[in-house]
């Protein structure tokens, strides 16, 4: 069994005697009847009550004429996702920034979680970012059905041309699974890889190599969110487009 965090060994001692329950009944017991929550979720969970609590404070403290720091570097996080969605998918972007930025900062609080003493990078297991490409992957089909209607989506993804949309349909479906794929593989094993070495070359010299590897983990974290919100961003721009 893995190593328990400190946040994780609080979720369970708060919520696993209800969730061993649920998990019992829908046929998934756990490994752990005591402890059915692992770090990963756990995890993920810590990431979304930081996300509660930074909005929480964002709105409390909302000021036109004295804005503090922290509104100072969300309006830019906000002015860059509306750019980004603007120069992506063009006229309308303005419905999707919500959710391409919502994705973009959890992706990133997750990556970076990793680099705090006692926590980990939810970001490194498959299952973490599969969910998250699974959510752009639900989402941008929803706005493609949203826009065109269902008859309309599935004429989008037959093609241009009737006659070759026996063809066409296949390839977009395939096409389509291979983004989810994409999406989570790229994530997770950008993440796993960065967090294997940190911690191999952090063992062999402890001095100076730590800082290295976590600047490069950074770097890393903020390019990996970046692309997660950008590929759903095209995905939308195709899926919303009126030309195929």
């Amino acid at each position: 069994m893995e190593h328990q965090l400190w946040f994780t060994a609080i979720l369970n001692k708060l919520l696993g005697g209800v969730v061993t329950p649920l998990l019992l009944k829908i046929g998934q017991a756990p490994s752990d009847s005591a402890h059915p929550i692992p770090n990963y979720i756990a995890m993920q969970v810590l990431v979304v009550l930081l996300m509660i609590v930074g909005v929480v404070l964002l709105r409390t403290r909302l000021s036109v004429e004295s804005p503090g720091k922290f509104q100072h570097v969300m309006e830019v996080v906000v002015q860059f996702v509306q750019g980004l969605a603007e120069e992506v998918i063009g006229h309308g972007s303005s419905r999707y920034v919500a959710m391409l930025g919502t994705l973009g900062l959890f992706v990133l609080l997750c990556n970076l979680l990793g680099l705090i003493p006692t926590l980990q990078t939810p970001t490194s297991n498959i299952h973490v970012t599969l969910g998250c490409a699974v959510s752009a992957f639900l989402y941008y089909n929803f706005q493609g059905f949203r826009q065109h209607g269902v008859l309309g989506y599935l004429k989008h993804l037959s093609g241009p041309m009737a006659i070759l949309a026996i063809l066409m349909f296949p390839i977009e479906i395939i096409g389509n699974v291979g983004r989810l794929l994409s999406l989570s593989v790229r994530l997770y094993a950008n993440m796993m890889v960065g967090d294997v070495l940190e911690l191999v070359f952090t063992a062999l010299l402890p001095i100076l190599v730590p800082a290295v590897f976590m600047a490069l983990h950074i770097f890393v974290s903020i390019l990996q969110a970046y692309i997660f919100m950008l590929l759903p961003a095209v995905y939308i721009s195709m899926a919303v487009s009126e030309e195929h």
